[in-house]
This record gives C-alpha cells, structure tokens and sequence, in this order.
C-alpha cells in the first residue's frame, strides 16, 4: 500500500512535469508543418496522406484549423499556470483530511413489543430517537503505550512525551450504519423457552426452593441458536448486537450464563467418585444435541429478496420457520432432561461438554484424570457475551453481575452498569426517582408558586380567571410529563390531579361560550383543545414525543451502553505503533527450561495446542510455518546470564476480594533488560525493520520460559506474557490457580500458569496487529486510555471471565483492519506529503 502512495505522487509530479514541458515546448503550425514527419505506424489504421480514401483535402483542412484554435487554448493555459503561483493549486490538490469506512451493525431487540419484562413495548419512533443517533463517524484510535514497567496494572497512563510514528487519532474514520430491528412475540418465546430448558441449578447439592437459587444457562446451547437466529436471518456480514429483555420464570427468576462447569459443580465431582467415574468414562462418547442440527431450510430472504437492512420489524410471517424448528428442538431437549434430578442434570452436561472436543472440553478431561477438578477455574456468572460470530447479546433480565479489578481502575461493572428495566418500569418504579409522596407533593406545590407569582392583583376578573386555569394547565402538563406518564403504579397525587383536570376542562368549556370578549373565547377555547389533545391523567395513546423521566433515563442508559460497544467491541483501538500485513508469518517458538528433561515428551508445553491457537491470528491469505526449539539455561551460559540479568524481586501490595491487605513477594523479568540482552545476544538489533520494504514475511521470537517449583514467576511484576515490538516473553509456572487481581461476583478470578496459553496468544496478537484489551480504548476528552469492562465477557481470548481462548469473529476481524488502517495512514501520510512539496513549488516561467 506503501508502494502505491508513493506511486501516486511520483505520478503528480511527473504529470505536473509533462504540463511544463508542454507550455515550454510549444510551437505554431508553421513550424508543425516545416518539421520532418516519420513514416506512418504499420498499426496505423488509416493511412494519413492526400491519396487515402478515408481522409481527404477538406478533412485535413479541418484538422489544421483544429491545431490554430488549440495552439491558443495552450496560451490560456499558459497565463492560467503562470497565475496559480504554486504548482499544487494550479492541479487544484488538497491534502487528505479523512478516508471513511462503512461498518454495518444490526441492534436486534427482542421482548421489546409488549411481550417481555414488565411489558415495555418501543415504538417507531423511540427507536429512531435513540439509537438512530448512534449511526455517525468515529476515528480509528491507538492507545499510548504504558509507561514505566512499575506502573502498576490498575493505573493505565500513556506516556505523553513519546513520539507517535503513526497519529494517536487516526485519518481513517469509521462509517457506523446502525439499523434498528424489532422482533416479534414468537421469537421472544423461544429464547424465553431455552433460557428455562437450557438452565440448571449452579449448586447441585443446595436444597433449597427453585426461587430461592441462582440458575445458570448453558452457554454452549444458547450459542447454537443465537448463531442459528443471525443466520436465518442473513445477517452474519455484518455486526450484530441483540438486547434481550425476556420475562422472566417464575420459578427460575435468578439467572445468569455460563460456560462449562460451576465451581461448585467441580467440587461435587472432585467429592462424588462414582459421578465423576460416569463423567470420564463417556470420553469419546457421542452425546447428541438437537439444538446442533441444521433446522432451518428457508432462510428469510430467499422468500424476502431485496430487503436487506431496509425493515424495522419483524412478524410471524417472517420469522415462523425458525420459530418452529427451534420450538421443536427445545421440545426434544425438554423431552431429554424431564424428570432428571439436579445431579443427573449436571452428569449429562458434563458429558455433553467432553463429548464437545473443544478446549473447555479437554480442561475438564485433564482435571477428571488428575483428579482435582477444583483446580480447573469455573468461568464467572454474566449477562452479557461476545459470540464466536460477529453476535453479542446483553440480557437485561439478568443477573445482576460484577467483574473488573479487584481495587483501583476504572469503568469496572457494577450492578447498575447495565440499564434496569425492574427499576424503570417495575412496581417499584411509581416514585420518581426515589422521590416519597411528601416529596413530590412538595415540588409540585413549588411548581404552582414558581408559575403564579406573574399574576397581578388588579387584572380583570374574567381575564383572570382564563389565565389561571392555562397557568394551572401549564403546572400539571410538567408534572404529568416528570412523575405521572408512563408508570404502572400510579401516585395519589396523580389520580387527584385528574380529577382537578376534569373541573378545569369543565370551567374553560363554560369560558369559551358565556365570556363576553371573543378574545377571552378563543383563549379559553384552545386552552381547551389543549387538554383534549395531550389527553391528561386520562389513559392516553400517549405521542411518540412525549416520555416519561424514567423511561428517558433508561433509553438513554440503554443507548449509551450500545454505543460503547462500536468503541470496545465493533471497531477496538489498537496499540500505539504500526502494524504491517505480511505475506507469511513464521512464530518462532523458543521453549527454554532451567534444567533438562528427561524426555522431550516431559517438557510441560501444549506445542499443539498453542499452535493450533495462533493460527487463528493468520487472515486470508496469510501463510503460517511454526519452529519450535527446545533449550536449556544449563546449555547455553550466554541465554542463562540474559536471564540472570534480567531477573527482579519485589513486593506488590495486594488487596483482596474479602478487603484483607496483603504483600506478595514476587519474582518477576524486566521485559526491557531481557529484551536488551537477547538482542545482543543475536549480534542485531530490532527485527521489526526486516523485509520492510517487501513485506514478503516476519518473524515473531516467542520466548517460552518454563519455571519450575512453588515460586512462580512473572514478566514485569503482574504479566505472564507481554509483547514487544521485536519480540513476545512467557512465562510458565506451576501453578494452577494463582489468584489474580481480578474478580467477578465478589469471587476472586484465578489464574492458570501452567498453562499461559491465553495470555500468550493476546501477547502475539497484540504484536502481529496492535490488538489490545476489550477494555482499553482512547478517551478524546482525556486524551489518554480510557476503560470499559462492559464487553470482557465471553470464551474468547480477550475475555477475563472465562479460561477459553478461542479468537471471535469481532477479533479476527479487528486483525486485518489494523493492517487495512496502518496502510491507509501511511499512504494519507505519504500522500499529503508529496501535496504539501508540490503546494510549495512555483509556476513562474524563467
């Protein structure tokens, strides 16, 4: 890309040239017809002389009459080049401000129309209000660069003395389309049927009544019909967000979604030995999953062509096809799971999820064997999730959870993170913001004396009188509007105030025909019509306009939330720097122990697994080799003193979920002093530069440190793997569960350092194409990082509140739009470099 913007300014100046010789070289017909000519092209297709049948005397005569008139044409360019002063305004060339690029996103709302928790229904109109205003332009943003390694985690500042080579805000912007769809009752009722059917208790063992426990749903289940719906519906193309709003079971009120196993579901199996016997001898088992099977024939738009992006709503019509296969795909999982216990229950999920051949399937495979299941970390309790496609849902009815650090940060989630529609629109919501009956009272009786102190003594009684029923209208229509509209639960005060609006409209009906002056008439009679059409305290077809507080507050929560998913989720910022496509990627993977083996077989690396993991970095058509070399510190004294070097102790303050302080000594690498010494090492410096100019393949040094013994050991006091411009350090300890300074739901989140492979592969991700934590994106206000932990959760690598590490379509494609940005910022760059050379130069002629 580099290649071509350069290209394209060689081309300026060069045509810029060709225009100078030109006006240079000008000469008149005389001395055309004076020069001697050459004999004419074999490819000629005419013959031009006097004798061809094609041109004669008058055609030629016609020609030379043309050269008079163009030679002056080239004297008013002349004068028009001379006169532009500067060769960039006479080619009318302006710098490159911005290059847009269009991305699609659906905001797929479902329970929306009447039919879900606490019957919201939105109309049209307050889906164009609210989120039609999400469709506008964002820029591309990088995220400065940390400063110094002892920073701790949870303060994220960038480094604002460093030189960009490529601009913070970027002059590639991004196009939002935002289309809004609503979804029919039918639709609604099968996540609502699969949220139950798919649902089990999270501790087996607890006894207590079905409403008195948190329920889980299974995520592996939800994720096949998710990915099913966006499917039916031809929209796997573009970005799709879903907001569920479901009702809620009345039996099965407390929920939230997980994926895998619970910790305590591990704990009964590591303690019931003939449940886990039954769960590890299925490996290999086909365990069938109707919700698996390919259940829709007819996608929507073979019956709807030509409807892509241009509907708003969906109906039976529609949607029923796939209404009734997953209808009756739950019916057959409901038919399966009826009349099992809870243990029963919690054995055939196990068994479904080894039967998954997927990563969380093996986790749970090793743990069996080991027999310590508890040492696997159960993944946390959410209400919202990153699909492996390009879907994401939040579930409203949901939780409500936590997750972030522990202590310190910023934009962690809270339980009010998410709009509350139980708060907004529940039984609950009838105060005002809070606001007791007194309260309320109160302000509307400051209300009335705000409005009636205009009002002079000695004005005409009828005058009066009309005007003291609009200034009445005029209080209640604000009251109405802030405490009355839209609440299930009406005020005292409320039902009163209709009553007194009854009278009003009875005074003003008398006013409009017994006052004598017209003009107090037609005051009194649109004063009336005013009433009649607001339709007060009566039970309104309320406008499309006119919005409770509450119901405001929410929608703009709500909207708020949507739109920090285009910044972390959609479109992420990428690390400081520039992140170059290559035509071929070679990881070069350096295992290195402290002592030897006894056999290769016993070095305690899954080269397989992380193989197979960073090939989901590679884009199409990217071409992946992998060397895998083995060395031992004791074998090479050079690698052995880099490491000794580069080795550090110190004590980092920890804080617990429980509020307990504590300090923890820790072993940890400076990743810079490290860096140094294994680039002396190599006898060269930086291999970012290698092949910059044919971008044909990098190399990407992974260095594998394997620690063994109780001591774990850390890269830059808190990291188990981190990247570099030229390289990426891991590090593995023993430890299976080391507690981290995250949590989720006031548990803390445990970490497993025998097996750093998703840290590992975040690192290289973050080397390859500047991909950085969901969390972190650049904040224009502050004009440094800024944080959001909304849209961490899912099994991805990304994720904190799972183990898995699985790269989502939202990832892969933030992969190959760094390289897409970082080439179209180098050839804006470069661009407007050779604009800016040609602004500068003159048009006089010497």
């Amino acid at each position: 890309m580099a290649r071509v913007a350069s290209l394209v300014v060689v081309l300026l100046v060069f045509s810029a040239a060709i225009a100078v010789g030109a006006v240079e070289k000008m000469v008149s017909s005389k001395e055309w017809q004076t020069r001697t000519r050459k004999a004419p092209s074999v490819l000629s297709l005419f013959n031009m002389n006097l004798r061809s049948k094609f041109l004669n005397e008058k055609v030629l005569s016609h020609v030379n009459d043309d050269w008079e008139v163009s030679n002056v044409v080239k004297k008013e360019a002349l004068v028009n080049y001379t006169k532009a002063g500067y060769l960039g305004y006479y080619l009318k060339l302006e710098e490159i401000d911005a290059v847009h690029i269009p991305v699609p996103i659906n905001l797929i709302f479902l329970g929306f129309n009447g039919d879900g928790n606490q019957g919201i229904k939105l109309g049209q109109a307050e889906l164009e209000r609210w989120f039609t205003n999400l469709d506008h332009l964002f820029e591309h943003t990088r995220v400065p660069q940390l400063g110094e390694s002892l920073t701790p985690f949870y303060r994220l500042k960038g480094d604002g003395t460093q030189r960009h080579h490529l601009p913070l805000v970027s002059n590639t912007h991004y196009n939002y389309s935002v289309h809004s769809i609503e979804m029919d009752a039918g639709v609604t009722e099968v996540f609502e049927r699969a949220i139950v059917a798919l649902s089990r208790r999270e501790d087996p063992s607890d006894t207590k009544l079905d409403t008195e426990v948190m329920w889980q749903v299974d995520m592996d289940g939800m994720a096949h019909i998710f990915s099913s719906f966006i499917n039916f519906l031809q929209l796997e193309d573009a970005y799709n967000i879903i907001v569920l709003n479901p009702k809620r079971n009345a039996t099965r009120a407390n929920y939230g979604y997980r994926r895998g196993l619970s910790e305590e579901e591990l704990r009964f199996f590591e303690n019931d030995g003939e449940a886990k016997k039954r769960v590890f001898e299925s490996k290999g088992l086909r365990v069938s999953n109707p919700l698996e099977k390919d259940r829709y024939q007819k996608p929507l738009y073979a019956r709807h062509p030509m409807v892509k992006f241009a509907w708003t709503t969906a109906d039976y019509k529609d949607t029923g096809h796939w209404v009734d296969a997953y209808n009756g795909a739950l019916s057959e999982v409901e038919k399966d799971l009826y009349g099992k216990s809870a243990v029963d229950t919690l054995i055939h999920t196990a068994q479904q999820i080894l039967a998954g051949r997927s990563g969380e399937g093996n986790g749970l495979f090793r743990a069996l064997k080991e027999g310590k299941p508890t040492n696997l970390q159960a993944d946390c309790m959410v209400n919202t999730w990153v699909g492996k496609e390009r879907w994401a849902f939040i579930d409203l009815s949901a939780g409500p959870f936590t997750w972030g650090p522990t202590v310190g940060g910023e934009g962690v989630r809270v339980e009010r993170s998410l709009p509350s529609v139980d708060d907004s629109f529940g039984p609950h919501a009838g105060i005002s913001n809070g606001a007791s009956e007194d309260e309320v009272q109160e302000e509307l009786q400051n209300m009335v004396q705000d409005r009636f102190t205009v009002f002079e003594d000695n004005q005409d009684p009828q005058q009066h009188a009309v005007d003291m029923l609009l200034a009445e209208i005029d209080v209640y229509e604000m009251f109405y509007f802030k405490h009355c509209q839209g609440r299930k639960v009406q005020l005292a005060l409320c039902e009163e105030l209709r009553e007194r609006m009854s009278d009003v409209k009875s005074d003003l009906s008398s006013y409009s025909e017994e006052l004598p002056q017209e003009s107090q008439r037609i005051k009194a009679s649109d004063a009336l019509k005013r009433i009649e059409d607001w339709n007060l305290f009566d039970v309104p077809v309320v406008k499309p306009e006119a919005f409770s507080l509450s119901r405001d507050s929410f929608l703009a929560h709500l909207a708020s939330t949507l739109s920090g998913s285009m910044k972390h989720l959609v479109t992420p910022s990428t690390a400081d720097g520039a992140f170059h496509y290559y035509e071929k990627i070679v990881f070069q993977i350096y295992i290195i122990t402290q002592e030897r083996m006894k056999s290769a077989v016993s070095v305690p690396v899954d080269v397989e697994a992380i193989a197979s993991s960073l090939k989901e970095l590679i884009v199409p058509p990217q071409k992946v080799a992998f060397s895998v070399k083995k060395v031992v510190l004791s074998d090479d004294p050079a690698l052995a003193m880099a490491f000794t070097v580069a080795r550090r102790s110190a004590a980092v303050p920890v804080l617990l979920v429980n509020g307990t302080y504590r300090a923890s000594n820790r072993v940890y690498l400076d990743s810079l002093l490290l860096q140094e010494q294994l680039q002396r090492l190599s006898g060269s410096g930086s291999i970012s530069d290698l092949n910059a100019q044919e971008r044909t393949s990098l190399e990407v040094p992974i260095f594998w440190f394997v620690r063994s013994g109780e001591e774990p050991l850390f890269i830059d006091k808190h990291y188990v793997a981190k990247a570099l411009p030229d390289m990426v350090f891991v590090v593995q300890s023993s430890q299976k569960k080391w507690e981290s300074h995250l949590q989720c739901n006031s548990k803390v989140i445990h970490w497993d350092l025998s097996r750093p492979i998703k840290a590992a592969v975040a690192a290289v991700a973050e080397h390859l194409a500047g991909l950085v934590e969901t969390q972190l994106t650049y904040s224009h206000a502050h004009q440094n990082t800024a944080q959001d932990w909304t849209w961490v959760a899912g099994s991805h690598v990304l994720s904190c509140t799972s183990k898995g590490y699985e790269l989502s379509s939202f990832q892969t494609d933030a992969i190959a739009r760094s390289y897409m940005v970082t080439a179209l910022d180098e050839s804006i760059e470069t661009i407007n470099a050779g604009i800016s050379l040609l602004s500068k130069e003159g048009t006089c002629i010497l």
